[in-house]
């Protein structure tokens, strides 16, 4: 459709054809989303959805050319998600039960990753580079559909602090584990037939390296936003963002581990949470363009291939196999862990259901492991984690919710949302119309008065933009009054 465009209208311009183009994306990924919305689906599978939709197999709307100048936005929201991240990394949080949030992390966390390696790799026959990647990104929990459900709920209590604190350090853990692994896989795939000791250790040494630069880019950003107002904040807070995320592309390593680590250092040392949520508002547009990007780039034909780059079965088995064999090594995982970690029975029962769902970080991190290995191993390492993607963004979240549920976080009961005096002030029992006709006059002076009040990130982010309005109407009066 891209060429049919062009020659219809007589479109030359590279520019008008790659604006033309982001525009189409954001403007279907939006409309899918009015779709997925019906089926309470998140946003994400609405994303991906769009870019196959749009991608060869279908329309075949986004021209190679948008496609190779847009590679860096893996990058630019890899940086955006793990830095909302680190804003649960709040010191005083955890060292209430940190010990325990590590300990649930690495249960769940590897068991998933060895069970998954240990199927594809000795029951499969898949070779060792694409199995041990693989491995590596099922450590990886989707934060933000985890949040999603949380928000939509109303979540609180143990099971929800937990959750949070593991879902954060999960993807930690999946970094370290997929810098260690893309590293072997290079080697091997390179011709090297076993690892060496340093194909584990340097890639442990550069991101202990990054996590420390983005502590010291943490800092800078404190310092910079100390005394900048509302309006400037935002565009001082991307830049800084922006800035590392270079720093990281030219060093060819991933900006995950240092933008948590940014952001760390950011929340503890400022304590400020507004920053969050004006980037959390600014940043859908990119998460868009970089899910469609990514749905764009998936290869239907290859799930039926026999290709010899990955082993002797097709990509669909291995799929199929990743999706159902993460979701045990999960709930399994995290089973054990809350166990040894002596957590409550609802929490060891329930939390494996939430850390079900797998999108923005795996899909990321699949996104640079297939640049870093190419070849047909690299496009079929990103074709089997958009489809599992896709299938764990329609269970998860409702995995998520029912885990809330069940460990007791919420309810959905009027009488344990609303507590209202059983008894009168002159001794009497009120009957059960009399309860509810109080809950409801409760909840109706709970209520906000427009009924189209913004979110918290919205308004942080409209506020910010009405500063940065009152300043430049300031710029423009200064002149006026010299010359008077």
């Amino acid at each position: 459709m891209a060429d049919f465009i062009q020659k219809t209208f007589g479109i030359q311009s590279p520019a008008a054809i790659a604006i033309i183009t982001i525009a189409l994306m954001l403007f279907c990924g939006f409309a899918m989303t009015r779709l997925t919305k019906l089926l309470k689906l998140p946003n994400v599978t609405a994303y991906i959805i769009t870019g196959i939709l749009l991608g060869p197999f279908c329309l075949d709307a986004v021209p190679e050319t948008v496609l190779n100048g847009t590679e860096f936005l893996s990058d630019i929201a890899l940086a955006f998600i793990a830095f909302s991240t680190g804003e649960f990394f709040k010191f005083n949080v955890l060292k209430k039960n940190g010990a325990k949030v590590v300990i649930i992390t690495a249960a769940e966390a590897l068991t998933a990753s060895l069970l998954v390696f240990s199927v594809l790799y000795f029951l499969l026959k898949v070779n060792l580079a694409f199995s041990i990647v693989l491995a590596a990104l099922a450590a990886a929990t989707a934060s933000a559909s985890t949040m999603m459900t949380i928000r939509q709920t109303g979540a609180k209590g143990d099971f929800v602090n937990t959750l949070l604190q593991v879902v954060a350090l999960d993807n930690v853990i999946s970094l370290i584990a997929y810098s260690v692994s893309i590293s072997v896989a290079v080697a091997v795939i390179g011709g090297e037939r076993s690892a060496s000791a340093k194909d584990v250790f340097i890639p442990l040494l550069i991101n202990l390296g990054v996590f420390l630069l983005g502590g010291i880019f943490g800092f800078f950003l404190t310092s910079l936003l100390k005394k900048r107002s509302t309006d400037n904040r935002l565009i001082v807070s991307i830049a800084v963002l922006f800035a590392f995320c270079g720093v990281c592309t030219v060093l060819d390593v991933s900006p995950l581990l240092g933008c948590m680590s940014m952001a760390t250092v950011y929340i503890n040392v400022s304590g400020d949470e507004k920053l969050f949520k004006q980037l959390n508002y600014f940043s859908p547009p990119i998460l868009l363009l970089f899910f469609v990007r990514s749905g764009v780039g998936f290869d239907l034909n290859a799930l039926f291939d026999f290709s010899s780059s990955v082993g002797a079965v097709s990509l669909l088995v291995v799929g199929i196999v990743y999706f159902t064999v993460r979701i045990a090594g999960k709930y399994a995982g995290a089973y054990l862990g809350c166990k040894i970690a002596k957590k409550d029975k609802k929490v060891c029962n329930n939390l494996g259901f939430a850390l079900i769902p797998q999108a923005g970080v795996s899909i990321g991190l699949a996104a640079l492991g297939a640049r870093a290995i190419g070849g047909e191993t690299g496009e079929a390492l990103q074709t089997v984690i958009l489809a599992s993607g896709v299938l764990y963004e329609l269970i998860g979240p409702a995995l998520a919710k029912l885990s809330l549920h069940l460990a007791g976080s919420y309810s959905e009961k009027i009488e344990d949302l609303i507590s209202v005096e059983v008894i009168t002030a002159d001794g009497k029992t009120k009957n059960d119309a009399e309860l509810l006709v109080e809950r409801i006059q409760k909840i109706q002076k709970e209520l906000p008065e427009k009924g189209n009040s913004p979110s918290e990130d919205e308004q942080a982010f409209l506020e910010a933009a009405e500063e940065q309005y009152a300043a430049m109407l300031a710029a423009r009066r200064k002149p006026f009054s010299r010359n008077r």
